[in-house]
């Protein structure tokens, strides 16, 4: 017993290793530095010249007290893509919330009456609104759960509806990313 105890500790701590070299390549920035980490790619086949226009749907919040890897996603999409090559001013990105993830678009004073905390994902949001990054909440969703447009981080809009918004996207060239 005590040999299949020792074996699986060290399985457990030679994965652990791997995982975090393998999370070393992941570098901050170039454009946003505190979010959205990201490896360099030297076989890409992104041509300089690319020009984007993602709508994220996230509908998923993240944990109390933690950062939505799926906003951060959209960092890393700025940050990996400029680091590519391609110029930023060719990225245009929104962010479609709708479901508990709306939770996470709170401001400081409303996510603390939720959670007794300050929201970790305010900096985040502000910082990709700051890189022209659109994010948008579902106001059916704001509807059912009782949220207000003053409640939100500054610079959040509301929508009819996501699917309003996915529609409004898509016509104006957006694709959707596929979470």
């Amino acid at each position: 017993m005590l040999l299949k105890t020792t074996l699986f500790t060290l399985f457990i701590l030679m994965v652990s290793a791997t995982a975090s070299a393998q999370l070393s390549s992941f570098k901050e920035g170039p454009v946003i530095t505190d979010f959205g980490k990201n490896a360099s790619v030297s076989t890409h086949t992104v041509s300089t010249s690319a020009e984007f226009k993602v709508a994220f749907d996230v509908g998923s919040p993240a944990d109390a007290g933690e950062v939505n890897r799926k906003f951060d996603s959209l960092a890393r999409f700025i940050n990996m893509h400029v680091g590519a090559g391609v110029d930023k001013k060719n990225i245009q990105l929104a962010l479609v919330v709708h479901g508990k993830a709306s939770f996470d678009l709170l401001d400081h004073t409303t996510y603390q009456k939720r959670h007794k905390l300050d929201n970790p994902n305010k900096a985040l949001l502000q910082t990709l609104m700051n890189n022209k990054v659109r994010v948008i909440l579902c106001g059916q969703t704001a509807a059912a759960y009782e949220i207000d447009i003053s409640q939100l981080v500054e610079g959040a809009e509301v929508e009819l509806s996501a699917m309003t918004a996915h529609a409004l996207l898509q016509q104006d060239g957006y694709t959707v990313n596929p979470f």
